[in-house]
């Protein structure tokens, strides 16, 4: 009887060094291939993580409502959105990062519509707002992702459909309030009345043209998608073994117990339930 139970005790701690282990070794083989991203980079500045200064991109999507009856099309509607990307990205190879970059723009017909360089050699930053064709967004996304070490990156999507309508309707109530001028000014009077009406007009005007301007971004042939990517240049900090096996030790030991701590709650709480499940059968 003893005999079995120290073989059942052997078997137990084998096991659970064995799974200790595993997961040191695992957690080794991670530290030794596993690269850093920015907390090993010295740096000067922060990463800009949105360029305002560059313009505002939005694109069209093309939406058809089915006939429920027909099975055709019968209304198109066309979805106005702004879709940004950003990129945070570190290196220590600036300036062949640079000319990736560089290169997937061209590859992908995409424009530089904001840039930004600062910094010494060691320290540089970089920072892009690129304009890219909508059908082009996801294919030059994932190549950005690949260039240095990133950091943080996100994908926003915002609809602007209700705002391109409400841009389209106080440009029309605008147009319809300048016709209604240009007569009164036409059936003449008198000369305060004149100027002051003559004000109106050039007020309104102004207004026509900034509406003008914020309504030819949503022109089809100004349709756009935005990447926006920071790049900053450091020297890479590398590991030395003991640090990577300390870190894998801490690692190690701390998850470790965590899984016992997850196993035992689970072991008492299977064990309370067949309590429960026996104590219900006897009582019947």
């Amino acid at each position: 009887m003893k005999t079995e139970i120290k073989n059942k005790t052997k078997k137990y701690i084998t096991i659970l060094l064995g799974a200790f282990l595993v997961l040191f070794v695992f957690r080794c083989i991670y530290g030794y291939t596993h690269k850093e991203t920015s907390p090993l980079f010295h740096t000067n500045e922060n990463i800009t993580s949105i360029i305002s200064n560059a313009r505002k991109n939005y694109a069209t999507k093309k939406h058809e409502i089915i006939s429920a009856n027909s099975g055709s099309p019968q209304t198109r509607i066309d979805q106005k959105y702004e879709k940004i990307a950003e990129i945070h990205s570190s290196t220590s190879n600036y300036d062949t990062d640079e000319k990736s970059i560089r290169s997937e723009i061209s590859k992908y017909k995409a424009l530089i519509q904001y840039e930004h360089k600062s910094g010494n050699s060691g320290y540089r930053n970089l920072n892009f707002s690129i304009g890219v064709p909508p059908e082009n967004f996801d294919a030059i996304y994932q190549s950005l992702i690949k260039i240095g070490m990133v950091s943080a990156k996100q994908i926003t999507k915002t609809d602007k459909t209700n705002e391109y309508k409400e841009l389209n309707a106080k440009k029309l109530s605008l147009e319809k309030i300048r016709t209604a001028l240009l007569e009164l000014k036409a059936k003449g009077g008198r000369i305060e009345e004149f100027i002051q009406l003559e004000n109106r007009i050039l007020e309104i005007d102004q207004q026509l043209q900034d509406l003008g301007v914020s309504l030819g971004n949503f022109d089809d042939e100004n349709e756009f998608c935005t990447v926006q990517i920071s790049l900053k240049e450091g020297k890479e900090i590398k590991k030395d073994s003991l640090i990577i096996i300390k870190e894998a030790l801490e690692w190690t030991i701390e998850t470790y117990i965590k899984l016992m701590v997850a196993l035992t709650f689970l072991s008492l709480l299977a064990y309370l339930l067949t309590l429960t499940i026996l104590k219900l059968k006897q009582n019947k």
